[in-house]
C-alpha cells in the first residue's frame, strides 16, 4: 500500500528531475521550435529536395529544365553501370586511404607522441605551426600551394633547381594527397595530444620498471588506453576527407580525371554538365556509402568494448 501512495510523488519528481531548467513543457516547445525550424530549412528540406531530384531526369538547360519527368530508380542505375562513376570511387578510396587513414592519423599521432614532454615556447610554436593549416580557408591553401608547385617561378622548383616540372601534371595524385595530409593534420595531432594525457602515469611507470622498450610502453600501454580515441579520428577523418572538395581547386578533377574524387565527379556532373538529378542520385549514393562507413565504424567500436 506504501508503494501505492508513494507513486505519484516519484513519478513527480521523476518530472521535475527531468525538467532540470524549470521550463515546462510549453516553454521548453517555444525555445526548441527556432532551432528545429532552422535544422528543417537548412537540412531537412535539402535532403529532401535532393531524393526528388535524384528521381527525375532535371537538368539546368534544355528541355529537361522546363519539363522536368520522373524517372525512379533510372539515374541509380546509370550511375551504379558507369566506368567513370566507379573509377572516381576508386579515386575516392585511394585518397581517403593515403591522406586520412594512414597520413593524417599516423602523422598526426606521431607529433602528438614526439611532443608530449615538450612544454612552453617550442611546443606552442609547433602546435600553431601545424594548426595554421588547419584553420586556413581552403582557398587560400590552393592559392598558396599552386604558387608551391607553380611550374614557373614555383617556389619548389626554385628550391631543388627543377626549372618547368609540372609537379600538378606529372604527380597529381600524390600531390593532393601530401596537400590533404598537410591540411588535416592538426585535428589528429591535437585529439591525440588529448588522448594521451590521459593516460595513466602509474601505469607507463610500471612498464618502465619492468624493462618495457618505447616500442613496447606504446603497444601494451598507450594504444589500449587510447583505442577510443583512435577509432573516433578514423572515422572523423574517414568521412571529412571522403567529402572533402578542396583538391578542386587545385586540379579541377585533373589531369584526364586522375583527380576526380567523388565529390569532385558529383559537381562535375551536376554544374558544368547541367545533369543535376543525375548528380543528385549520385550524391545519395555517396551519402549511402557515408552511412555504411559510420556504421562499421560503430560496430567495430562496440565489438572492441
Amino acid at each position: 500500500m506504501s508503494t501505492t501512495a508513494s507513486a505519484p510523488g516519484t513519478r513527480r519528481s521523476r518530472r521535475r528531475a527531468e525538467d532540470v531548467a524549470g521550463l515546462g513543457t510549453k516553454r521548453a516547445i517555444v525555445f526548441v521550435t527556432p532551432a528545429l525550424l532552422l535544422i528543417a530549412l537548412f537540412l531537412l528540406f535539402p535532403a529532401l529536395w535532393t531524393v526528388y531530384l535524384g528521381m527525375t531526369n532535371y537538368r539546368l538547360t534544355g528541355l529537361a529544365a522546363a519539363n522536368t519527368e520522373f524517372v525512379g530508380l533510372q539515374n541509380y542505375s546509370q550511375a551504379l553501370g558507369d566506368k567513370s562513376f566507379w573509377n572516381s570511387l576508386w579515386l575516392t578510396v585511394i585518397f581517403v586511404g593515403f591522406s586520412g587513414v594512414l597520413g593524417q592519423t599516423l602523422l598526426g599521432f606521431t607529433l602528438a607522441w614526439s611532443t608530449r614532454r615538450i612544454a612552453g615556447w617550442a611546443r606552442t610554436v609547433l602546435e600553431s605551426v601545424v594548426l595554421a593549416a588547419w584553420v586556413i580557408p581552403g582557398s587560400v591553401h590552393a592559392f598558396l600551394w599552386i604558387a608551391l608547385l607553380d611550374r614557373r617561378g614555383g617556389t619548389l622548383n626554385a628550391l631543388l633547381g627543377t626549372e618547368g616540372k609540372a609537379w600538378l601534371i606529372e604527380n597529381p595524385m600524390t600531390i593532393i594527397i601530401i596537400f590533404n595530409i598537410w591540411v588535416g593534420t592538426a585535428f589528429s595531432m591535437q585529439l591525440f595530444s588529448s588522448a594521451l594525457s590521459a593516460v595513466p602515469p602509474s601505469q607507463m611507470e610500471s612498464a618502465r620498471m619492468a624493462g618495457a622498450s618505447g616500442w613496447e610502453q606504446l603497444r601494451d600501454v598507450v594504444l589500449p588506453n587510447i583505442r577510443g580515441h583512435v577509432l573516433t579520428n578514423t572515422l572523423m577523418i574517414t568521412l571529412w576527407t571522403f567529402n572533402t572538395f578542396t583538391p578542386y581547386l587545385l586540379t579541377a578533377g585533373g589531369p584526364n580525371g586522375k583527380t576526380e574524387i567523388l565529390s569532385v565527379y558529383i559537381y562535375k556532373t551536376a554544374i558544368p554538365g547541367g545533369q543535376l538529378g543525375f548528380g543528385a542520385a549520385i550524391s545519395m549514393i555517396m551519402l549511402l556509402i557515408n552511412l555504411a562507413i559510420a556504421l562499421m565504424y560503430m560496430r567495430i567500436g562496440r565489438s572492441k568494448k
